[in-house]
């Protein structure tokens, strides 16, 4: 009888934890939901209604006049061009350059491994700093080029260190020895064995690289200087540069009201145009996201 009473008396206290935790989540939730839904709806609402804050959740009066004026920019549609560019090949790169640094270090018969992964951790926390680094870059040539995109930056260390736990703690060495026995080569065991058993922690460190690339804003800041080039982030910045107001130019204060309800408008436009290609790619590797952070809190 009284074991039954402390397992109910432990179910009760289950189910209320378990209620507490739902409407934490619940709350979490709307607290991280409402911001997008307001800038979305803000972004096809009329600008009279954004700038008077007539929009709480839903669109009021829709219109789509923020997005005609962001798209009617020639350079936005050569941006995209260039954003996909840098985000496919740059991810491309960094995630093969992140592979092929994270497999030697994550092999135990590799004699200097910890001296390199020491010399790896210590680049994470001292750098040679702007300055020296854009003397490099431009004594190399590669200023104002295509290649200093996809290339700076590709190794990141908290990726590669990631994806060498992962291998270090999913993938046996036993099964090396099996392979070493059916007469495979160590490049054909990571091609073969190895990279098939690693499409979670794969899958999670390309997402991280594709979010960088594609939010990636100082460095194409920093180095280029042909517009052509340039990458979405900095012609949405030009375009909202372009619109801001010297309000002690305008007397009339009519023409000023409406021409700020414009550019709030455009405002929230620009975030929707930014973010709205990775939130449809998130949804389709979200799957990966929690074996692959929880690997990372391992000790490898």
């Amino acid at each position: 009888m009284r074991a039954y009473k402390n397992k109910k008396r432990k179910n009760n206290s289950d189910d209320i934890f378990n209620a507490v935790l739902v409407v934490i989540a619940v709350l979490w939730l709307i607290i991280v939901l409402y911001p997008l839904i307001y800038i979305v709806s803000c972004s096809f609402s009329s600008g009279n209604a954004v700038s008077t804050g007539q929009v709480l959740l839903w669109p009021v009066d829709p219109s789509l006049e923020g997005y005609k004026v962001v798209f009617s920019h020639k350079a936005i549609w050569q941006a995209y061009g260039n954003t996909f560019f840098y985000t496919v090949f740059g991810s491309l790169i960094s995630l093969t350059v992140t592979m092929l640094m994270a497999y030697p270090l994550s092999r135990r018969s590799f004699s200097g491994r910890r001296i390199l992964m020491t010399l790896c951790v210590i680049t994470m926390f001292f750098g040679g700093g702007l300055i020296p680094t854009y003397v490099l870059i431009s004594q190399l040539g590669l200023t104002n080029t295509r290649t200093i995109i996809l290339i700076l930056g590709a190794l990141n260390m908290s990726n590669m260190i990631v994806m060498r736990t992962y291998f270090m703690n999913s993938i046996p060495e036993d099964l090396m020895e099996a392979a070493k026995l059916d007469g495979i080569s160590d490049f054909g065991y990571f091609l073969k064995i190895v990279l098939p058993l690693s499409k979670p922690v794969l899958a999670v460190i390309l997402l991280y690289c594709i979010v960088a690339q594609w939010n990636a804003y100082f460095v194409p800041l920093i180095y280029l200087n042909d517009r052509e080039l340039y990458p979405l982030q900095l012609v949405l910045r030009e375009i909202l540069a372009a619109t801001q107001i010297d309000a002690s130019q305008i007397s009339d204060q009519d023409i000023l009201a409406g021409i700020a309800s414009q550019v709030d408008v455009m405002k929230y436009a620009l975030v929707v145009v930014a973010t709205v290609p990775m939130m449809i790619l998130y949804p389709f590797v979200q799957k990966f996201f929690k074996k692959g952070i929880m690997i990372g809190s391992l000790k490898g």
